[in-house]
């Protein structure tokens, strides 16, 4: 295998670096080692690929590969390249590849110390999981979702951490609880890294007739935008409805959490490590974006408010598991109403920060400024159309101020009775937000350093 594995990590040296899941740009050229090459079922077989780096850590990948002697029409976007065992595609873009993995997770079997488990609907007979045609979804930020015939949702961990994926550990938590706001886990499969059980992928029911959060607010948006000179609640496609229903069904998760796994009430060295990791993240941003100086003093300002009052009065509920990265983006309105999905966490955080305990606040203030996204991000597509400015405003503040009213609803206390934390979390996800952006798409800067002016400049919001 020496020779034929030699030949892979040479064509994983020139692909990897190409996905959008991979993690390593700008830290040097990554050399690659394959640790492990596993035949799952045939055709498909699993690669655990190490990236070794000039600086950092080394990363650990799941790469399922399909080898075939052929080269099917329409196989050419996901092919990796030839070897001497025939030509190397995708083993997840692969039909006979995402086939076999579904095949795999069905029998609930292992493949040397990969595992597969089953539960749920499908272990008790629901559709069944065999013979269903897949279909991958679009690139994604870390891992690579297929749709099976409607009815699953397969999602793979592309970059693997060692343990138990907290999108999987938070789902099966509430499910178990018989959370309506969850798609319930099916099945999933795991290995080892570092010498931890660790997941590589879990299967979910797909909700087909779900509609993404943020395709709702932006048609919302899109609404008010096409009349001018209405009011957001004048609008037919008003979303503040939604919104409030939103923040009752985040504010069910939360308790859900609470109930299921570990809480703690916050201490006072707690919130002195919180504003702590705070000033730590706003170093790391301001080192590579200087457009955050102008805000330095404002913004730590707000953070070192919250080590000067007791913990009950800056946050009475206790720290608990959370979603960690809510945003539009992460929820579907489906016939019953909300749900969340990808409880994966920040991915730009370690695994081991993401599976803390935390303030459901920090859930509160992404959507929060997923709200204001959608306003301005469709403010963007228009030039920046001055007569639209005060509407974008009017529809995020309408919009959040129903979601922390539905929350307060559910939860027994409005978020924004906790306004020194609210803002603090705010701030931070900006400054993520401008960070992100200066490297990703810096036409879209603009948005969140106009947070920045305004959070840093007015009251934080009151009830």
């Amino acid at each position: 295998m020496g020779d034929h594995h030699a030949e892979l990590a040479g064509l994983l040296t020139d692909w990897l670096p190409r996905q959008r899941w991979f993690a390593g740009r700008g830290r040097g050229a990554g050399r690659v080692q394959i640790r492990r090459d596993v035949t799952v079922l045939e055709p498909l077989r699993l690669l655990i690929v190490d990236v070794d780096y000039e600086r950092g850590p080394a990363d650990h990948y799941q790469v399922p590969l399909v080898v075939r002697a052929d080269a099917p029409f329409g196989h050419e976007g996901f092919l990796l390249g030839e070897c001497a065992g025939g030509l190397v595609y995708d083993g997840l873009q692969d039909p006979d590849g995402a086939a076999a993995l579904l095949r795999f997770l069905a029998r609930a079997t292992h493949r040397d110390d990969l595992v597969a488990e089953l539960r749920g609907p499908a272990a008790a007979g629901a559709t069944p999981l065999e013979n269903l045609p897949s279909h991958p979804v679009g690139a994604e930020q870390s891992n690579t979702s297929i749709i099976y015939g409607d009815a699953y949702i397969l999602k793979v961990f592309r970059r693997l951490w060692a343990g138990v994926n907290p999108d999987l550990e938070v789902t099966r938590a509430l499910a178990d609880t018989g959370s309506q706001h969850v798609a319930a886990p099916v099945a999933w499969y795991s290995g080892q890294i570092e010498g931890r059980e660790t997941t590589f992928g879990f299967l979910q029911e797909y909700l087909r007739s779900g509609t993404e959060g943020w395709r709702l607010a932006l048609a919302s948006v899109r609404d008010l935008y096409a009349e001018g000179d209405l009011h957001p609640d004048e609008v037919g496609g008003d979303f503040a409805a939604e919104s409030e229903r939103l923040g009752a069904a985040t504010a069910e998760v939360h308790a859900d959490l609470a109930r299921a796994l570990p809480t703690r009430s916050p201490t006072g060295q707690d919130l002195r490590a919180l504003v702590a990791y705070l000033h730590g993240r706003f170093d790391a941003a301001l080192d590579a974006t200087p457009t955050l100086r102008p805000f330095e003093a404002a913004v730590r300002g707000t953070y070192d408010e919250l080590t000067d009052a007791a913990p009950e009065d800056v946050h009475p509920r206790p720290f608990q598991r959370l979603h960690g990265d809510l945003h539009l983006g992460q929820v579907l309105r489906v016939d019953s109403g909300w749900v969340l999905f990808d409880f994966e966490g920040e991915p730009a955080r370690p695994v081991a920060d993401r599976v803390g305990l935390e303030s459901v606040l920090r859930d509160v203030a992404g959507m929060l400024r997923s709200y204001d996204y959608a306003a301005r991000s469709m403010l963007l597509e228009r030039g920046d159309e001055p007569a639209l400015k005060h509407r974008a405003q009017e529809w995020a503040d309408r919009n959040r101020e129903a979601f922390c009213r539905g929350y307060g609803h559910a939860a027994g206390r409005d978020p924004r009775e906790d306004a020194a934390m609210l803002r603090a979390f705010e701030l931070d996800k900006a400054v993520y937000e401008v960070l992100y952006e200066t490297r990703h798409r810096p036409a879209w800067a603009v948005i969140p350093l106009a947070a920045l002016e305004r959070l840093t400049a007015t009251a934080p919001l009151t009830t």
